[in-house]
């Protein structure tokens, strides 16, 4: 008689692994880092370089010598993290900078719950949020430097406010929003295809949406939260600009600049820190538009993503139980 194999669930077997998810993360993130390098020249590739290094590093060292377990950096989450950290900072952030947000990320936020797959907060916005708090100065400095491709010398620097904050604080000062030149010169083209202004992730809209549009062919996320987040900021600004047009800033505006492109697409698409059905997946979703819509209007910060994504991962395991679909054979 053959020996009866009793296994524990799940029994649906899959060629997909971490490793090959995370590396199609990366490559769906090759053209906002391509976008970067044009427009800041060595110091994207800097921050992107230390960013991987250094998350890969704390990740290899608190498993080797304090967990003692096998090292996991094969699988590429730590890149992942480190990429999505460096691409979440000003583009002229200093390298120690970069280190300490990857010691943050990696050594508070993913190994002190137990790695991988245990986390409760995305490691990379947990990071960005906690150097955000922490050096303000320094992550609020939109200094731009200078691209390999322009004709000046690679010293020189353009300082530029990200048109996020030039609006908040025409906003506070009670100047109408059509005589701020970052809100009322910029076209729809503009944002959408280029600005110089932000983190050094959110420089092309385009980019981000050819990346969100691989990552749907490669089916390694759904498409369920980064629309319902830019559907919830599109509808949300959109009824607050039609209120008042010169104190609210529209949906074009809203989507194509500041982070909500980056953090729906790469970061609140997380598998760990998102909720499993389709059904938590929009009231995740819509959580993180409506937070960040209220941030940015009526809150101290013009950007609101990361600390929208950050509060909703808190509220994942409740949406996670309130949402738990009925057992096969359960009783209505």
């Amino acid at each position: 008689m053959k020996k009866l194999i009793v296994s524990p669930a799940p029994h649906v077997h899959s060629d997909r692994t971490t490793k090959s998810l995370m590396r199609d993360v990366l490559i769906a993130l090759a053209p906002s880092l391509l976008v970067s390098i044009y427009f800041f020249g060595f110091s994207a590739v800097k921050l992107v370089a230390i960013g991987v290094i250094a998350c890969c590093l704390v990740e290899y060292l608190i498993q080797k010598y304090i967990l003692k377990t096998k090292t996991t950096i094969g699988d590429y989450s730590a890149a992942v993290t480190g990429c999505l950290l460096a691409l979440n900072l000003p583009p002229n952030a200093p390298w120690w900078l970069v280190a300490v947000g990857a010691i943050f990320a990696i050594g508070v936020v993913k190994m002190s719950f137990g790695g991988l797959g245990q986390n409760i907060f995305n490691p990379a916005i947990a990071g960005r949020v906690f150097l955000l708090i922490s050096f303000p100065v320094l992550m609020t400095d939109w200094t731009i430097p200078a691209s390999w491709f322009d004709n000046v010398n690679s010293l020189d620097a353009v300082s530029s406010a990200t048109p996020l904050a030039a609006a908040k604080e025409a906003i506070a000062n009670g100047t109408p929003l059509s005589e701020v030149p970052a809100y009322g010169d910029l076209t729809w083209k503009q944002m959408f295809f280029f600005k110089v202004g932000g983190s050094a992730g959110e420089v092309s809209a385009l980019a981000l949406i050819l990346g969100f549009i691989y990552l749907l062919v490669r089916k390694v996320i759904k498409p369920t939260i980064p629309v319902v987040i830019i559907a919830t900021v599109a509808i949300m600004s959109g009824i607050f600009n039609a209120i008042d047009p010169q104190s609210y800033t529209g949906p074009l505006f809203n989507i194509c600049t500041g982070g909500v492109l980056l953090g729906s697409i790469f970061m609140a698409t997380d598998y760990v820190t998102s909720p499993m059905t389709t059904k938590g997946q929009i009231i995740f979703a819509f959580g993180i538009g409506v937070i960040t819509v209220l941030i940015r209007y009526f809150g101290s910060y013009p950007e609101g993503v990361s600390f929208a994504i950050l509060i909703m991962n808190c509220a994942v395991p409740l949406i996670n139980k309130y949402c738990k679909p009925r057992r096969f054979g359960e009783a209505k």
